[in-house]
């Protein structure tokens, strides 16, 4: 008899955008009518770049030659990718990255998720409170994550490090033996930011006791801030201690397209072994590579075109940001992010839940965001609210805020 993994059936409810989206459906079914603004779902809503259609309309050109058709290629990564980024994302800013230590991947998530597939199950992992679903349920998913607590509402063999505004949104450091550290910058959701002192703790300590940072970088682009790290590696002694995950679905408008990237160092070694030949022996056996097209488009981010284009999307949803801080400001919130990432974290109302106040935004002002009970413990108490969305729908959503909170 075939049985299923357990530890899938510890896992409590559906995964947090599911109940977002099944509620937003609910409600729409019975407003048909409604001007419904959606501030949940960090999904980009500006198009592509015209540099990247014009260069994946010429790769699909080139499959359908004999003489330039592409079939299966590099687990890796091709060539031309690796190697532009390796230069712009790394060298550019004085990062000794070689383009054989950077891996293609079909987005951040996926390989957020998959790269516990190289480590013991017996690892102690950690993450910051509130955090992103994948980082624990993936672990949850291996068996990891030990029992799931309903009334604490957390894993109990996880280490959950608070990362609120009474500590500046900035972890301290395990007091007790941890061996995989996630740490998000920009971070989804508070939308803050770790400064170059904190890395540099969290780079020491992970050195000295062997253990591994996740460092999700998915958001770097959003940084504008002088002196605010856009990667780990920038911090001395990271590419012996830190694995980095970036994406192309924030930054150039890929969450359809699906592209992003992670940097194992060839430096990284835990007992005795290379995670860099360990992730790639993973990838080899289960992943057989992004699309031509899509790497194609993924390259003409970096063309002069192609790094103006993405800019001024950017440059909206920056702006987007600002007028959210403005209107929840205004109406006598307190907020935090939104000024190097396109996500703003609010608190809600005295005495008021998140999922309480997720309601009473859908149903009564037609606007979706997201609850941070969703993200933790850590997280009841606010919302999250995206930049994602046009700056019309962004300014009449802070209206509407304005007009029902004054």
């Amino acid at each position: 008899m075939a049985h299923v993994n357990p530890h899938f059936q510890q896992l409590p409810g559906s995964y947090l955008f599911s109940e977002i989206a099944r509620r937003t459906a609910a409600y729409q079914e019975a407003n048909p009518q409604a001007a419904l603004i959606r501030m949940g779902i960090g999904d980009v809503t500006q198009p592509l770049a015209p540099a990247v259609v014009e260069a994946m309309h010429a790769a699909v050109d080139d499959l359908a030659a004999a003489e330039s058709f592409h079939g299966y290629g590099p687990e890796q990564g091709y060539g031309f990718l690796r190697e532009t980024i390796a230069q712009h994302d790394f060298a550019a800013r004085n990062i000794a990255i070689g383009a054989d230590e950077i891996f293609i991947s079909d987005g951040a998530k996926s390989d957020c998720g998959n790269i516990g597939d190289i480590f013991s199950l017996d690892c102690k992992v950690a993450v910051c409170d509130p955090v992103y679903p994948v980082y624990v349920d993936s672990n949850a998913m291996a068996g990891r994550a030990g029992d799931w607590d309903p009334a604490a509402e957390c894993w109990t063999n996880i280490y959950y490090m608070p990362t609120t505004a009474e500590n500046g949104f900035v972890p301290a450091l395990p007091d007790q033996p941890v061996d995989l550290v996630y740490l998000c910058s920009p971070n989804n959701p508070t939308g803050t930011v770790l400064g170059r002192e904190a890395l540099e703790r969290w780079v020491r300590w992970a050195n000295k006791h062997d253990a591994v940072i996740l460092f999700d970088a998915a958001y770097e682009r959003f940084v504008v801030e002088e002196g605010v790290p856009r990667s780990i590696y920038e911090i001395d002694g990271a590419e012996t201690c830190a694995i980095e995950f970036r994406s192309f679905s924030k930054t150039a408008g890929f969450t359809g397209a699906r592209c992003g990237y992670t940097v194992v160092p060839k430096a990284l070694v835990r007992d005795g072994q290379s995670l860099h030949g360990l992730w790639n022996r993973r990838q080899c056996t289960k992943f057989n590579g992004a699309s031509y097209v899509i790497q194609r488009g993924a390259a003409a981010v970096y063309t002069a075109e192609g790094e103006a284009q993405v800019e001024a999307t950017l440059d909206i949803y920056r702006a987007n940001a600002a007028t959210i801080r403005a209107g929840l400001e205004a109406a006598g919130f307190a907020v935090y992010g939104g000024v190097n990432s396109p996500y703003i974290w609010c608190k809600t109302p005295e005495g008021m839940g998140s999922w309480e106040f997720f309601d009473l935004l859908l149903n009564r002002l037609s606007i979706v965001t997201t609850p941070g009970a969703g993200f933790g413990p850590a997280g009841e108490g606010y919302i999250r609210l995206t930049a994602f969305n046009s700056p019309e729908a962004t300014a009449e959503a802070m209206e509407r805020i304005k007009t029902h909170f004054a």
